[in-house]
C-alpha cells in the first residue's frame, strides 16, 4: 500500500475508528485515577500517564503487528480466547475474588495506575489496529497519534 494514497487514508481511518470505539473504557479510568488529585495536578497526571500509555500502546502494538506474522499464532491465540471463555463462563471461585490489589495515591500513583490500565484495558485495541494496519508500521503510528490524544481529550471532559 503505498504512502498516502486513497487506500493508506481509508486503512488509517478505520484504525482510528477502531481505536476510538474500544478506548471508551479507557478515558474513564484516566478521569478515575486522577480525580483524587488537586485541580493543578489533575491535567499533569493525565498528560504523562497518557504518554507513558502511548508509549507502552506503541511498543505493544509494533510487537504484535510483528506477532501477527508468526505461522501458526492466531490459532494459538484463539484457542486462548476459547479458554477464557470459558473460564469466564464457569462459575466463579469466591475466595479468589477476596484480595484486591492496592491503588496508587498521588501524582505518580496516578500516572502508574494511568499506564497499567490502559496496557491491560488496550489490548483489544493493540490486537484490532495490529490486525487492520495490514503490517503497515506507518499506519500504525499514524492511527496511534491522532487517535490516543482524541481518547485524553475524552478523560479530560470526563474528569470534568
Amino acid at each position: 500500500m503505498e504512502l498516502f494514497s486513497p487506500a493508506w487514508f481509508s486503512a488509517l481511518a478505520v484504525i482510528i475508528l477502531i481505536d476510538l470505539v474500544l478506548a471508551g473504557d479507557n478515558a474513564i479510568v484516566i478521569a478515575l485515577a486522577a480525580r483524587g488529585l488537586p485541580p493543578a495536578l489533575q491535567r499533569r497526571a493525565v498528560v504523562w500517564g497518557a504518554v507513558g500509555a502511548i508509549a507502552v500502546r506503541s511498543l505493544m502494538t509494533v510487537l504484535v503487528v510483528w506477532l501477527l506474522k508468526v505461522p501458526g499464532l492466531q490459532l494459538a491465540g484463539g484457542m486462548m480466547l476459547l479458554w477464557i471463555g470459558y473460564k469466564l463462563l464457569a462459575p466463579a471461585d469466591e475466595a479468589a475474588d477476596e484480595g484486591h490489589a492496592p491503588t496508587g495515591t498521588g501524582f505518580w500513583g496516578a500516572i502508574r495506575t494511568i499506564v497499567v490500565a490502559d496496557t491491560v484495558m488496550g489490548l483489544d485495541n493493540v490486537l484490532a489496529v495490529a490486525g487492520a494496519s495490514h503490517g503497515n508500521y506507518a499506519l500504525v503510528v499514524a492511527g496511534l497519534a491522532i487517535s490516543v490524544p482524541l481518547v485524553v481529550w475524552g478523560s479530560t471532559l470526563v474528569l470534568r
